[in-house]
């Protein structure tokens, strides 16, 4: 058994702002397009990989989206759960960019921070960053990819087929939407297969005027590099705020770990790295301070506690638990500029030239799942030599932070806060 567990999934629903009478269908050749396999070498970029490029750029985008999240007017005082994948939002509206012309294109890439890059070097980007974190590992496994399923007889533009296969490693699939019952359980289907069935209910309540619908997830999972005892799990409190208490099942462990206390931001940062190049950074601010982590955080915060970071001996307890965030992104990206795309002037004449389509919901989905293993076929015993001082104690017993992040690529695959590990 794996112990944790992230998937993501997002989709991004089109409908005809002027439904025609159907034409032509695409053929299965338009599916398929030859690109080099898993592990041959990826072809070659000038200067630095490909996918850093989008790194400094995606990191703003995942700050100024939880920020949304964080401070949108449902959310506040709510002691809601956080937990979205940055990178797979910004994956799946760079492949909706794909389709698009004029200022909806703009405003895609404006939102995203690309407006200072040209779309070859966004979707190139996105190819070798999708071909990176395909090269799973023994003891880790992590998937990027996509999926466009198309309304029967409804024309697609080829190139744009073509493209989103090639650079967004994504299948195209055709579905009935007139019958929305029977569209949404094909496309489940196609969500809990990518997901290895860990998101299966996602689409419901389809229009059956629906033309096509863009699906992207991230599926990752991993082993703790050093695994926590499950004979030490307790039960504990966890203060979700100065009313609420639950209890959990809180992992404890101590080892060396790269920690860091921030007594200007008030904050204790930790990395807990899985096996392979996959790490969780832990923010656990001071009692009442979240508040002002939150408004603070960003990725120059981020370089400033990695660069401070230093190995130390740790007390960490961590409560175990499984969470699931859904979101409709639709006023969230608008109010980030995106508004073309949801309005009667949408241009996505690059993904069909038949009708006018334009964005009816963009939803997002994702799951995180914390505990002690990864049980793993053969046994290992490590001895830790630890020196004679009293440890750092972390105690995750209130609302913390997490980032999942891929080292190779300086990808913020997932991000989130947990605020009450029950729900």
């Amino acid at each position: 058994m794996w112990g944790k567990i992230y998937y993501s999934v997002i989709a991004a629903l089109l409908v005809a702002t002027a439904w025609a009478a159907p034409h032509g269908g695409h053929t299965a050749e338009h599916h398929h397009h030859l690109h080099h396999g898993k592990d041959e070498p990826h072809p070659s970029h000038d200067g630095e990989d490909a996918c850093h490029l989008l790194a400094p750029h995606n990191a703003d985008f995942a700050f100024s989206l939880y920020k949304k999240f964080a401070f949108h007017p449902d959310a506040e005082g709510k002691n809601k759960n956080i937990f979205f994948s940055p990178v797979g939002i910004a994956m799946a509206l760079s492949m909706l960019a794909v389709g698009a012309k004029g200022s909806t294109l703009s405003q895609i890439y404006s939102s995203l921070g690309y407006s200072g890059l040209q779309a070859s070097q966004v979707n190139e980007s996105y190819e070798h960053l999708i071909h990176m974190l395909g090269h799973s590992q023994e003891d880790m496994q992590l998937e990027a990819g996509a999926g466009v399923a198309i309304r029967e007889g409804f024309k697609v533009v080829d190139q744009f087929l073509k493209d989103v296969q090639h650079y967004y490693n994504s299948e195209a699939f055709s579905v009935d939407f007139s019958k929305p019952e029977i569209a949404a359980e094909e496309i489940n289907k196609f969500i809990a297969k990518k997901t290895h069935d860990k998101i299966t209910n996602m689409v419901k309540d389809l229009d059956s005027d629906m033309v096509m619908m863009l699906i992207n997830y991230m599926y990752f999972r991993g082993k703790w590099d050093k695994q926590f005892d499950a004979k030490l799990t307790h039960k504990a409190d966890f203060k979700v705020d100065n009313d609420t208490t639950v209890q959990v099942d809180m992992m404890k462990r101590t080892g060396r770990y790269a920690f860091y206390q921030d007594p200007v931001n008030q904050t204790t940062v930790m990395m807990v790295p899985y096996k392979g190049n996959v790490s969780m950074m832990i923010v656990l601010p001071d009692e009442g301070k979240m508040k002002e982590v939150e408004e603070s955080i960003c990725r120059h915060q981020l370089k400033i506690w990695h660069d401070n970071l230093f190995n130390s001996s740790v007390d960490l307890f961590m409560p175990k638990f499984s969470i699931t965030a859904t979101s409709i992104l639709n006023d969230i990206l608008q109010d980030m500029g995106m508004t073309d795309a949801f309005s009667d002037t949408a241009d996505f004449s690059g993904m069909t030239e038949e009708v006018k389509v334009k964005v009816s919901r963009v939803d997002h989905q994702a799951v995180l799942s914390v505990d002690e293993k990864g049980t793993e076929a053969v046994s290992v015993t490590t001895i830790e030599i630890m020196p004679i001082s009293l440890p750092d104690t972390v105690m995750l017993n209130r609302p913390f932070l997490v980032l999942i992040v891929e080292d190779t690529t300086k990808s913020i695959l997932f991000m989130g806060k947990i605020t009450n590990p029950t729900e």
